[in-house]
């Protein structure tokens, strides 16, 4: 498969379409069950997908006519959500997750069920990464990331408890688009955290992951400014206003010696090259990033897989991944004390840190160590989302290279704790900038 031919329209490029007449609906999500058809034996993106003769455009709705892929933990009245496990291998929920049901109150059409790792954890399913089917497209949101790679949707939902979001979207070379803790209602996914838990957003633009977020964030979500969703203008043909000139920290961690040299100089193009264009940059140094935020994660995982997985693995043991149930027995064995205390430094340094960031208008960093490793085995290292999941901070990866076979590589947009509209519009700035130099 090549994921640059024959792509259908993304989604405000499709939206758009359909208002000035040149795409008609039906006809756009036929050349999306189209391509699912062309790509599928090879890319594995879907557990399962609504028949091609059952699509149908909603009468109306901002998202009439859209296709969207929702992550197979995400619940969905009358289709198949296995979590990836062989345990739910037949379950069929009664209701919609909250983030469903606003899809289609909103004219959305659920295209089908995206391959997850096991309950979002870390033992991977079949889907392979579009640019090279011998490498993985990470995880846990693998499904969603390569469909929306290979054109086959032009939205789909994610979730990120450490770096699921971000980083197959780094991997496939899409947007993905983590909002702050919170923003996003979670009501029918199926937690692997309570504390660390997001649902965020894949497609191809930042407009587009922007535009779903305003639709489908929690209209009750404040942001730091006192403003909620409901106050956000967007432009259906501007899109979003870019934030000019911002001002940037440049983070270059955590374990910054697992970098690769390939990823590390991506980074620091980027860097010059939005400095040339208007930025000012400046590198910071956060060491809470490090041990104490990864350690204190690994406390607050643990022990709240063993309340949230400990009867499962309990009644089924056999049939829950070894990485599970390792999962569930190093939690056991952590002091009630120390989940304490790292719900505590949670709590602390979300808002120390968005203070020392007040400075900045947005974080630039890495969102992995490189680009997706070969083999299937695994979805890749979360090390350098982990520590804004932990802290809740919004977080999007942008595409902005590509290695000699072909392999996408990216950079990481972030911002403080409900600055998640500046933020966006910081990475749309750095996208225009990125898209307007000179190709080398």
């Amino acid at each position: 498969m090549n994921p640059d031919q024959n792509r259908p329209a993304g989604l405000l490029e499709a939206l758009r379409g359909f208002r000035s007449g040149a795409l008609d609906r039906d006809a756009y999500l036929q050349a999306c069950a189209a391509r699912a058809d062309e790509c599928e034996p090879a890319l594995k993106a879907f557990v399962t997908r609504v028949p091609a003769d059952l699509l149908r455009p909603a009468a109306g709705g901002p998202l009439a006519g859209i296709p969207i892929g929702v992550k197979d933990i995400i619940a969905t009245a009358g289709l198949l959500t296995t979590n990836g496990s062989a345990i739910f291998s037949g379950h069929v929920p009664m209701e919609d997750a909250a983030i469903v049901a606003s899809i289609k109150r909103l004219g959305g059409t659920v295209f089908g069920k995206t391959v997850t790792t096991e309950f979002a954890f870390r033992h991977p399913g079949p889907t392979v990464n579009p640019w090279h089917p011998g490498h993985t497209p990470g995880g846990s949101s693998s499904g969603s990331a390569a469909a929306v790679a290979a054109g086959v949707v032009p939205l789909a939902l994610g979730t990120q408890t450490m770096g699921s979001i971000v980083r197959p979207a780094a991997y496939c070379g899409i947007v993905g688009f983590k909002a702050s803790f919170g923003a996003v209602p979670r009501e029918g996914t199926h937690p692997l955290s309570g504390s660390l838990d997001h649902v965020g957003f894949m497609a191809r633009g930042v407009d587009d992951v922007a535009y779903a977020f305003t639709l489908l964030g929690d209209p009750g979500y404040v942001f730091a400014d006192g403003s909620d969703l409901a106050a956000v203008s967007f432009d259906m043909e501007q899109g979003l206003a870019p934030l000019a000139a911002p001002r940037l920290a440049v983070i270059r961690g955590p374990h910054w010696d697992r970098v690769g040299a390939e990823q590390a100089a991506v980074l620091d193009r980027t860097v010059a090259l939005l400095e040339q264009s208007g930025a000012t940059v400046k590198d910071m140094v956060l060491p809470e990033i490090g041990a104490p935020i990864l350690n204190a994660l690994q406390n607050i995982l643990g022990t709240e897989a063993v309340d949230i997985y400990g009867d499962l693995v309990a009644r089924h043991g056999d049939r829950v991944s070894a990485p599970l149930r390792a999962l569930v027995e190093e939690g056991r064995a952590i002091p009630p004390a120390d989940y304490v205390a790292a719900r505590r430094l949670q709590r602390r340094l979300r808002t120390e840190l968005s203070e020392r960031l007040a400075g900045f208008d947005a974080v630039l960093t890495v969102p992995a160590d490189g680009a997706a490793p070969a083999g299937l085995g695994n979805t890749g290292d979360a090390t350098w989302c982990a520590p804004w999941a932990f802290l809740g901070f919004p977080a999007l990866t942008l595409p902005v290279a590509r290695m000699p076979g072909g392999l996408p590589l990216g950079v990481q947009v972030l911002g403080a704790f409900g600055h998640d509209m500046p933020t966006l519009r910081v990475a749309k700035w750095v996208e225009t900038t990125i898209a307007a130099a000179p190709t080398t």
